[in-house]
Parts: C-alpha cells; structure tokens; sequence
C-alpha cells in the first residue's frame, strides 16, 4: 500500500495559564499569570462611540459560576499565528483560561435574535464540551454594554468585537515571542492524502443570517476579527475547509 502523502503539517504549542488578576497593564507570562487592565480596555472601547457604551472585564474563577450573565455571544481562546498561515506552521495558544463575549444595551436589550441566554451562568453555561471551558478553567468575563437600539444591529455587534479583537490582539503579541521549548503541551496535526482509502467530507452548516448570526472566517490570527470575512458577504456559499484550518481557529462565530 502506498504511504501517506503529507501536505500541510500544523504545530501547536499551549501556554496553561494558572493565575489571573488585575493590573495596571495587559500582560500574559509564559510563567502561567494573565494580568488585566481595564483603562487600556476602556480606550479601546471609546473608540466605537456610537456602537459601544463601554466594556467591562470580570474574572469569574472555576468555582464562582453561580452568578448572573448576560447573554452569552462567544468563548474565545486566545491563540496567535507564531509562523506560516492559518492551516500550518505554528500556533500558540493559552489553556486553563478563556475569554467569555456577553452583551446587552443600556436598557436592558440582550444581544440576540432567536433566543438569549441571559441568567445564572452555571444554568446558561454547558462545561468541558469542545468550545466551552472545563471546570477547572478560569473564565475572562468580556461583557459588553451596547448603546441604546444597537445590540441587535448588525454593524455594531462588528465593531463591538472589532474592539474585543483589539484588546486580545495585545496578549497575542506577546505570545508570539514565547519560547516554544517551554510550551506545557504541543501537538501536531497533518492534512494527509491516504492512497486507497475513503475520501471523507463533513459537511458544517454555519449560520450567516444578521446581526447576531453572523459567522466570519480567515481572520488574520485564530478565531480573529481583523482580516476575515462574513459568510454573509460570501452570499453563504460554500467553503471548503481543511482539517488543519478548522483547527486553527478558521471560524469565528460572531453571535
């Protein structure tokens, strides 16, 4: 039988993060601490006026969860292109925190279309299943407050995570620089050709419907922002994926 044929091979390098707290500036240590500011987020957030009342960062840890949220829009990990493009080369990313998008309006307004999730978070919040923290996760509380009318619109639920992308795209920098010999875990994965075997395609329905369901990819850092693209704007038509590129961050749900 022929051997595998490899066409794209991707590393990634994970940093667990043991310790989170407040700070006078937004840092991440390859040591395991994540330090926030919260002024530096507030002049981000000042620059979207007419989308943004302000965004405010809680630290909920693993055992705090019985606790009032806002309707939940996305879990971001935090990872960072450290070479080659998405689908290859290598990543870093963080474990043992995640950051956690909610969002409602000045009055009161949750940011959804079909349904909210708004209420106690350890109801509202599903634990260790692929794309939600586990049970020993901290959790980056990023809870948006839109102006009055504006959670449901299409443009300043963008804008809105324009400035949460602004404000990780501080820590993936710095991740960039981490040595990789010092990871706490790394992985690798191959897009592989298998000579005589079957040829498999799953297919992902993704929503692309409006304000609050909206799906981007290719942004220029995993599960970014900056660089993608609305399948909206695609006019929802099919996109081929590779393995690699799903696991790189290739989707970014922006609901």
């Amino acid at each position: 039988m022929a051997e595998n044929i490899d066409l794209r091979r991707l590393v990634i390098k994970a940093y667990h993060i043991t310790e989170v707290a407040f700070g006078d500036e937004n840092k991440v240590s390859i040591d395991g601490k994540l330090t926030l500011d919260q002024a530096a987020l507030d002049e981000i957030a000042a620059k979207y006026p007419n989308s943004v009342e302000s965004i405010k960062l809680q630290i909920i840890q693993p055992d705090d969860h019985d606790r009032f949220t806002n309707t939940i829009m996305d879990i971001i990990p935090v990872s960072t292109k450290v070479l080659g493009k998405c689908g290859e080369g290598i990543t870093h990313t963080l474990t043992g925190a995640y950051m956690m998008v909610t969002g409602v309006d000045v009055d009161g307004e949750q940011a959804h279309e079909f349904g909210s999730s708004e209420g106690n978070l350890k109801d509202m919040l599903y634990l260790n299943r692929a794309g939600t923290p586990s049970d020993t996760d901290i959790i980056v509380s990023v809870d948006i407050t839109f102006k009055k009318g504006q959670a449901q619109e299409r443009l300043s639920v963008i804008e809105a995570y324009r400035a949460v992308d602004e404000f990780l795209q501080i820590f993936r920098m710095q991740m960039k620089k981490f040595d990789g010999n010092k990871c706490t875990e790394r992985h690798e994965y191959y897009d592989q050709i298998k000579p005589g075997q079957k040829k498999v395609l799953i297919i992902k329905e993704m929503i692309a419907h409006g304000a609050c369901l909206d799906t981007w990819i290719f942004g220029n850092e995993p599960s970014g922002v900056d660089g993608g693209k609305s399948l909206i704007d695609f006019g929802s038509m099919p996109v081929m994926l590779t393995p690699n590129e799903f696991r790189d961050g290739a989707i970014k749900s922006m609901n």
